[in-house]
């Protein structure tokens, strides 16, 4: 097969880089050639090559393939904080044409390329209302989400409501629960409940350790993905 899928999550720190990463990982068991993108990092630090954004280290890593930085991550910024806020303070404009020949490049060289989100899926790329944020650019290419559930309180409620926003621009093709510590008491009943609620099928429940990629079921990742 030949595509995109982009994963997004209720918040931030809910775990789309290990859970990325797993899926990664899952797909390349598979048969998949696999790539990777983080289109825009906050939160980098200086390095000798410049700034190198952990998350984006972490899904080049998961790929086995020596992928070209700049391509991954085209936008990395220092400051801790939203990607159009980061932008912002070093006084640069975020450029979905950056991203999409960043996006084509890597999509070329692989059979199936993961991108990873920043936040929460309706994360703003910019300022300026009229400007697409990360919802519009994964709407205008029609790629299909995958959605992580940090379990914590409150996932419920912001796991629903972002579902709804997704499903109205672009198929929600899946969900993956990643269990946060410290653990949730009901985490069974909270994945239970999204697992009946949510409008898509639950593709893996990540453990707080062990092997992350070998809870997600690759195969059904491919024929929901074919489904799309």
């Amino acid at each position: 097969m030949k595509g995109t899928i982009f994963v997004t999550g209720t918040d931030t720190g809910v775990g789309k880089t290990h859970a990325a990463c797993a899926l990664i990982r899952a797909l390349r068991g598979q048969g998949l050639k696999v790539g990777a993108m983080k289109p825009i990092a906050s939160g980098c630090e200086h390095t000798a090559d410049g700034l190198r954004n952990d998350d984006a280290l972490a899904l080049i890593a998961a790929t086995g393939r020596p992928l070209a930085y700049a391509d991954v991550n085209p936008y990395a910024f220092e400051p801790p904080i939203a990607p159009h806020l980061a932008a912002a303070a070093v006084g640069v404009d975020i450029d979905l044409a950056v991203l999409d020949a960043a996006h084509a490049r890597l999509a070329a060289d692989c059979e199936l390329l993961v991108v990873e989100g920043a936040g929460g899926w309706r994360v703003p790329l910019s300022a300026q209302a009229a400007h697409a944020g990360y919802a519009g650019w994964v709407a205008g290419h029609g790629w299909p989400v995958l959605l992580v559930v940090g379990l914590r309180l409150g996932c419920l409620n912001h796991a629903l409501l972002t579902a709804e926003s997704i499903v109205r621009r672009v198929p929600l093709v899946g969900w993956i629960a990643n269990r946060l510590p410290p653990e949730q008491p009901a985490w069974r009943d909270n994945v239970a409940t999204l697992t009946q609620q949510l409008p898509a099928p639950l593709l893996g429940c990540l453990p707080p350790d062990g092997d992350a990629a070998a809870a997600i079921d690759g195969s059904a990742v491919l024929r929901a993905l074919c489904g799309a």
